[in-house]
């Protein structure tokens, strides 16, 4: 669809929202794994990663990504900086995993759920410093 956004403008305000956000679903992760609720903790690590991208790339770029999951790692590349980039990397670990938690019969195995849940607190630490680092600014 020629002409079509794929991102949205965001706000720092914006940021410190999807940062909060993000940290909620963390929380829920870590409680999920747990209790070996693989599916959930992977789901709840899968929307901490993206919600913590949106915090990086708000704070950064003031760009949210809002097309295809797939295109998000690249936009934060972009606009995030050598931190973007480092989040980009976790993020292209959760993103595949998000189709698998959220909509195929399969269970997830235990080490795919610590895995999320691991990339999931990289990148959610990650967008912690950046937005810290952007109230300085």
């Amino acid at each position: 669809m020629a002409g079509r956004s794929t991102t949205r403008t965001a706000s720092p305000a914006d940021a410190h929202s999807y940062l909060g956000k993000s940290l909620e679903f963390l929380r829920a992760a870590e409680h999920s794994l747990s209790h070996d609720n693989r599916v959930a903790a992977t789901g709840n690590a899968v929307t901490a990663g993206i919600l913590a991208a949106d915090a990086i790339a708000a704070a950064r770029g003031g760009r949210v990504w809002k097309g295809e999951h797939s295109g998000a790692a690249e936009h934060l590349e972009k606009v995030g900086g050598a931190e973007g980039k480092r989040a980009a990397t976790q993020l292209r670990r959760l993103i595949p995993l998000k189709n698998r938690a959220q909509y195929d019969p399969d269970p997830i195995v235990a080490k795919d759920a610590a895995a999320a849940l691991a990339a999931a607190s990289k990148i959610v630490s990650i967008a912690k410093a950046v937005v810290a680092g952007s109230r300085r600014s």
